[in-house]
């Protein structure tokens, strides 16, 4: 049954016998929030007037005296909940300000939508496509605490190599060494059954699973590719995947996090997002140029990698983001463009020559980030380089990692640190304001949620590493 209007959603009530009605939003640094009532309160009226919330009380958001905020659900997101005991229907909102009854300018979703619309009316395209490749860890057990005086993370999984030589009463091997993860068939991916469930229950509500596999690193690297769909459906769809993967592998004793680097000596976990711009059905970076690009993918190009360090504050948005952006990691350090090559920053994948299936996959980002924010800043990125012709330069069809050191020192690089990262932002965010789309006060806010809350808060505390390095000075 597809869900268009509210009377399709309060049809699908009746006819599931829902009993409860869940409603979602994001959060400002990008975690999902929800809030439940029961079906005798929902009728046409909450699509339209929404429910109240204390907006003081999400991150990021509003001051205690301006606290009542609003969530309107949208129809078209409903889909019926896998997990919970009592049948459930869920939501995704959109936020208004309870005065004004204008969308509310720090909603990450209000965002994206005008993204999609500032590309419209820029005349630039109609669709913007973005494919995002979440990667994952399942993991057996997880243990973590800091303060004054102790500081600590234990991970374990069953297929770690570290475990090789534990007592498991048998131990039966097969446990998968550091960076040899891609592809091997049971009995060392262990996870494969887990992956078909989640990937099961991703079709049970409506997203398009391709294909599932484990992934380079040991101790339970994941992906499962999904389909790709227009920016905003897209992150909507970005937030229902890690639902499910995350409240599967629950369900199975296991936990899963798409932290980019929870494991030292091994590959993080990154998000390649595959994007293409589009316009009264045709691929826009289709043509006949490097790799079967068009000129308007070139300078979609051009912007992406000349905004890069800016971007990265949205798309690579966590202090663990940059222990994943090192070189030796397959990890997408340097600011340049390829086909094929895995090591540019933007690759441009050349498994069909279909002019449809013609796109850029801009590698640097991580799943650690706000959906909403990191496609629509892509978009924005691309948008200015197409806007302003700007030149990528030319291709670098070699290993940039095995480059002579002269060589490699003219090729730019990603941001070291979110720092720089947020610094970087904080001096290039022009390209973001274009047709309101990002405000300056969200720019302002994220600067200085990130620097206060992650930032700052990581350089005060002590790291274990340093009790190694220096208790015997």
């Amino acid at each position: 049954m597809e869900i268009k209007t509210p009377k399709d959603v309060l049809d699908l009530i009746k006819k599931e016998n829902v009993q409860m009605v869940d409603l979602r939003f994001m959060d400002f640094p990008g975690l999902w929030q929800h809030t439940t009532f029961p079906v005798a309160v929902i009728d046409e009226d909450t699509f339209v007037n929404g429910k109240g919330f204390d907006g003081s009380s999400i991150r990021g958001w509003q001051a205690i005296n301006e606290s009542d905020m609003l969530i309107v659900p949208v129809p078209e997101t409903a889909f019926i909940d896998p997990f919970m005991e009592v049948k459930t229907l869920v939501m995704i909102c959109n936020i208004l300000d309870p005065v004004t009854r204008k969308d509310y300018d720090r909603d990450p979703r209000h965002i994206a939508l005008k993204a999609e619309s500032y590309l419209k009316s820029s005349g630039i395209a109609d669709t913007a496509y973005v494919g995002p490749e979440a990667e994952f860890f399942i993991f057996d057990d997880v243990r973590y605490d800091t303060n004054s005086h102790e500081s600590y993370h234990h991970i374990d999984s069953g297929e770690g190599i570290w475990n090789s030589g534990r007592d498991e009463k048998p131990n039966l091997g097969y446990k998968i060494r550091h960076k040899e993860g891609y592809f091997p068939v049971p009995p060392s991916d262990t996870l494969v059954d887990l992956r078909s469930q989640m990937a099961l229950r991703l079709q049970e509500i409506g997203i398009e699973v391709e294909v599932h596999h484990h992934e380079v690193a040991t101790a339970g690297q994941c992906e499962i590719g999904i389909k790709f769909n227009p920016l905003v459906k897209m992150a909507d769809q970005l937030l229902k995947f890690k639902y499910v993967v995350k409240n599967t592998a629950h369900k199975a004793g296991k936990t899963v996090t798409f932290m980019p680097k929870p494991l030292f000596g091994d590959n993080g976990s990154g998000m390649h997002c595959h994007f293409s711009l589009w316009k009264d059905g045709k691929n826009l970076f289709a043509g006949d140029g490097y790799a079967g690009l068009s000129q308007t993918a070139l300078w979609a190009i051009g912007g992406i990698l000349k905004h890069a360090p800016a971007l990265l504050a949205l798309t690579s948005p966590t202090t663990n983001s940059y222990k994943r952006l090192v070189p030796g990691y397959e990890a997408p350090v340097n600011l340049a463009y390829s086909s094929r090559n895995r090591s540019a920053a933007v690759r441009i994948p050349m498994y069909s020559n279909s002019p449809k299936a013609k796109r850029i996959e801009f590698r640097c980002p991580d799943p650690s980030c706000n959906p909403y924010l990191a496609f629509s800043a892509l978009a924005m990125a691309a948008a200015d380089g197409i806007q302003n012709k700007i030149d990528p330069g030319k291709p670098l069809d070699k290993n940039i990692y095995d480059l002579p050191a002269e060589e490699a020192a003219k090729v730019p690089k990603t941001p070291g640190s979110l720092r720089e990262a947020l610094n970087a932002l904080k001096n290039d965010h022009a390209f973001l304001l274009k047709g309101d789309v990002f405000t300056q006060d969200v720019i302002d806010t994220w600067i200085d949620y990130k620097m206060e809350n992650e930032v700052e808060a990581i350089d005060l505390r002590p790291h274990p590493y340093e009790m190694k390095l220096y208790y015997d000075i």
